[in-house]
């Protein structure tokens, strides 16, 4: 689905500008040049453009920080932006930018804001993509002509300065399971495949690496079939010399099947992600993750290492529904168990929009007063939480800098090391424990600049909704057109009673209250 605005054609070649906007947890203007997995949204987009019609650069804000050239903002006949749920307001400075300096672009935009807010998206961007990366075809045709459109979507690789060693493919999209805070499960999109071609051309257009990395959603899948045709084309393109590693992310039912460990590290399986979240039962079934209860998590993540394959995964934090107590001792044992790895990152629960979870925080009045859609990130409490805020904030305060959690980690490394030197290579012991490092240091690993910076006085963070301070970038970095500062507003979710904003209402509508009023009339 498309909605326009306006429409303007030439037959002159284009320049064509693709931006992932991004907002850092941290609320400060950083580059997150080491972060695992960058953004590859604008690599797939950039494939939409013929090579011989359109000049085409990629703007990556997650790897070099905030776009802040201005005759870059003047350049581009199109922008094209896209980018998460937080990075809605930077979408909508960065359109006022170009706007400003170039009242003849044309601005297209999509990702997972514009798909949740569709129609306050209207407003700002001329063009809304709700669908897949193909829809900016159906944008090019209309404003630019057929003649500008790529005969096949291939990823430019090319273009993308932040792809090193690593090479990132795509063999499906969205995932067969509903966890209620995913926004895949807001979206409802059926889970779907390449073909073996598609997946191959990825991997030549990629070149040689030493780690091809699947950044599907759900790689095993519910095709079982499918997935051994992928295994048997990653021996034979890793035999013949594109790639020495690779890795994936799959969901737990991947390891009910111990042969499926042993198929993939027959084929080169180095790491395996996976969304563990808790190793509370009881908060995984009220978040419809009943996939992870199947089998005991330890069980299931000493089985993959034994197996030769390194197991990664994030935590999920929900101060919602968990006292302070219950997470502290769920990381005390989980940095006392050197059987497992340590969780690559940390995270508060989200209530992103437009998912069930959103909805049942809503319906139940979790979300703070004043909450931003730009509060929706890792290290901001934009729900009510089980314990007073004051505790609350200092938990959160300690799990954003781990600093109490160093030396156990240290000792956690020394055990897990001692416990799987045999199993694991040389490299993939390296991963384990370049993990903990990461465990501890995660800030400071992915935005190294941020050393330069360290001494420099920062604002105070609050780590609360309410009263949580504004990115630098809400201060236009020049004058922009008197029409367009109201860009730099942040997008508001709630008002001061915590209720929802009614310029939001229309769009965040309980499909499923929808649906219960339909089958009553």
């Amino acid at each position: 689905m498309l909605t326009k605005r306006t429409i303007g054609q030439t037959r002159n070649k284009k320049k064509i500008l693709i931006v992932n906007a991004y907002l850092d947890d941290s609320h400060q203007s950083i580059a997150r040049s080491n972060k695992v997995p960058p953004a590859m949204g604008p690599v797939y987009l950039a494939g939409a453009f013929s090579r011989e019609t359109c000049e085409v650069q990629l703007y990556n804000e997650q790897y070099s920080g905030p776009l802040e050239d201005e005759r870059l903002f003047a350049w581009p006949d199109l922008l094209v932006l896209t980018g998460l749920n937080t990075a809605l307001d930077r979408m909508k400075q960065l359109t006022a930018y170009a706007r400003t300096k170039n009242p003849k672009v044309i601005v297209a935009a999509g990702g997972p804001p514009i798909r949740a807010l569709p129609r306050y998206a209207s407003r700002f961007f001329d063009y809304t993509c709700l669908g897949d990366v193909e829809e900016l075809q159906q944008v090019i045709t209309e404003t630019l002509g057929k003649d500008y459109i790529a005969p096949y979507m291939n990823p430019r690789y090319d273009l993308a300065e932040w792809i090193g060693r690593i090479g990132y493919a795509e063999s499906t999209r969205y995932c067969n399971f509903h966890c209620s805070f995913c926004s895949l499960t807001g979206e409802g999109r059926k889970y779907s495949k390449y073909s073996l071609d598609d997946v191959r051309r990825q991997i030549v257009g990629l070149g040689k690496r030493k780690l091809l990395f699947f950044i599907d959603n759900n790689f095993y899948g519910n095709d079982r079939g499918f997935f051994l045709q992928r295994l048997e084309l990653l021996r034979q393109m890793r035999r013949e010399g594109y790639f020495d590693y690779w890795g994936a992310l799959v969901t737990n039912d991947f390891f009910l099947k111990e042969e499926n460990l042993t198929l993939a590290r027959e084929s080169g399986c180095l790491a395996l992600f996976s969304g563990v979240e808790s190793f509370d039962a009881n908060w995984l079934k009220s978040v419809n993750k009943n996939q992870n209860t199947r089998v005991p998590q330890i069980e299931m993540i000493s089985k993959c290492l034994d197996a030769g394959i390194v197991f990664i995964y994030g935590l999920m934090l929900d101060v919602s529904s968990r006292p302070v107590d219950d997470l502290r001792r769920e990381l005390d044992f989980i940095t006392g168990t050197p059987e497992i790895t340590l969780p690559s990152f940390l995270t508060l629960a989200i209530p992103l929009l437009g998912t069930p979870y959103f909805y049942d925080s809503l319906a139940q009045s979790r979300i703070l007063p004043n909450t931003k859609i730009r509060d929706l990130n890792s290290q901001t409490i934009s729900m009510r939480p089980v314990d007073s805020l004051a505790k609350t904030v200092e938990f959160v305060r300690e799990i954003v800098s781990l600093s109490g959690y160093r030396s156990r980690a240290l000792k956690h490394a020394a055990g897990f090391f001692r416990r799987y030197r045999s199993a694991l290579n040389g490299y993939q012991m390296m991963t384990a424990l370049g993990n903990t490092v990461y465990f501890c240091a995660q800030d400071f690993l992915t935005a190294p600049t941020r050393f330069v910076r360290m001494f420099r006085p920062e604002p105070q963070r609050t780590h609360v909704s309410s009263t949580e301070i504004l990115d630098p970038v809400y201060r236009p970095l020049f004058p922009v057109a008197v029409r367009y500062q109201d860009y730099f507003k942040p997008t508001m979710l709630t008002d001061a009673a915590g209720h929802l904003v009614d310029e939001l209402a229309e769009d965040l509508v309980d499909p499923r209250s929808a649906l219960t009023q339909r089958a009553a009339s």
